[in-house]
């Protein structure tokens, strides 16, 4: 059996591989009469879509995404909503090598030794291609939680982090790096540059913070939103950890260090909302939200793609070395921002609606 959907009330189911005709996505679970149109999920996806700069990989896809179903007069019906978003630019050929051959790294070993079969075009469903699905179901989320405001940044690319003291919430647009920090964006592109032309890559960290989340949201146990978060972000092609909140630095601070304090605050949500003084928790306590920002920092690591010799396998197991020829970002993670910003969506609508059905 094959897992291809996510979420318990709010779920999408995504589609395609990354050299067929199209990819797209099922969205289920939407409540009627939601304001949505084709025009509300675009700008998603052109914040996603390949070859924006020389710092991203250079297929020119232009992703315009189509509703075929589930929308009607410009608002959903409750029935499911279909996106598909074509693919027009494939070079399946510069994967002649793949085919022979594993890229450490990367899931074609794994595929061949669960499946006995893959698809070696652009690696198919391994391929980070398959996140514009869930950019597009993501944006039909964020509808259902107009509430909420979801903001992702790179904040670490190649190890060099950004000064938080030098944080600029207008500084994320305007470089193609989604950096908050004008004098980091200086230096990255001069690291991802060198790691391009030299046919390597480069890993990077994507904090991502979504205010205006009510306290209450989530469920202990089973369906924690931090667990709930951390499964949709582990989820992401090329991610390896996750944290929310102080994450690891928790582990290395004392009990009152770690401790979110609180004080008597404003009557809200109809009870009395505490002013909390810090946010190591990352605005979830006991798997339900706390009423304060919820934040997550998410790991990408560098393309397994790369134009440098790797030593492999080929399906027969005898040794080779493998470089891999085609169009591949030299640092994955800036177009997995929102990626990241997407599923915090996906889980917080999820979230909405389950504490809807359980407490009204």
């Amino acid at each position: 059996m094959s897992f291809n959907t996510f979420g318990r009330v709010f779920r999408f189911t995504s589609w395609g591989e990354s050299h067929g005709p199209a990819l797209g996505a099922v969205v289920d679970g939407c409540p009627p009469g939601i304001a949505l149109s084709e025009a509300d999920i675009q700008p998603f996806l052109d914040k996603r879509r390949p070859g924006t700069s020389k710092y991203t990989t250079q297929r020119q896809e232009p992703d315009q995404v189509r509703i075929l179903s589930g929308v009607f007069e410009g608002r959903s019906t409750g029935t499911p909503i279909s996106l598909m978003i074509e693919n027009v630019d494939q070079r399946s050929k510069d994967y002649s090598e793949v085919a022979k051959a594993y890229r450490p790294g990367h899931a074609d070993y794994s595929y061949d030794a669960k499946y006995g079969f893959r698809d070696y075009r652009g690696g198919g469903r391994s391929s980070a291609r398959e996140t514009a699905a869930r950019v597009a179901a993501g944006a039909v989320a964020r509808s259902v939680i107009p509430e909420v405001e979801i903001l992702a940044y790179v904040v670490e690319i190649g190890g060099d982090r950004i000064d938080p003291a030098n944080f600029e919430k207008a500084q994320i647009g305007k470089n193609p790096f989604w950096c908050p920090d004008e004098a980091a964006a200086g230096r990255w592109e001069k690291l991802v540059d060198a790691a391009r032309l030299a046919g390597s890559s480069l890993g990077a960290v994507v904090e991502c913070v979504a205010t205006g989340v009510p306290a209450g949201w989530g469920a202990p146990l089973y369906a924690k939103l931090d667990s709930e978060l951390a499964s949709a972000m582990m989820g992401i092609n090329a991610v390896k950890a996750v944290e929310i909140g102080a994450g690891f630095q928790a582990a290395r601070l004392r009990g009152e260090e770690n401790a979110d304090p609180m004080r008597p605050g404003e009557e809200k949500w109809g009870s009395n909302a505490p002013q909390f003084l810090a946010n190591n928790a990352g605005g979830i306590a006991g798997g339900i939200s706390t009423g304060q920002p919820v934040v997550c920092r998410v790991a990408f690591k560098p393309t397994s793609s790369i134009l440098t010799p790797v030593e492999t396998i080929n399906s027969a197991g005898e040794a080779t070395e493998i470089i891999t020829k085609g169009r591949h970002d030299p640092c994955v993670g800036i177009r997995g921002t929102p990626v990241v910003e997407a599923m915090m969506a996906l889980v917080l609508a999820d979230q909405k609606l389950l504490h809807r059905a359980q407490c009204g």
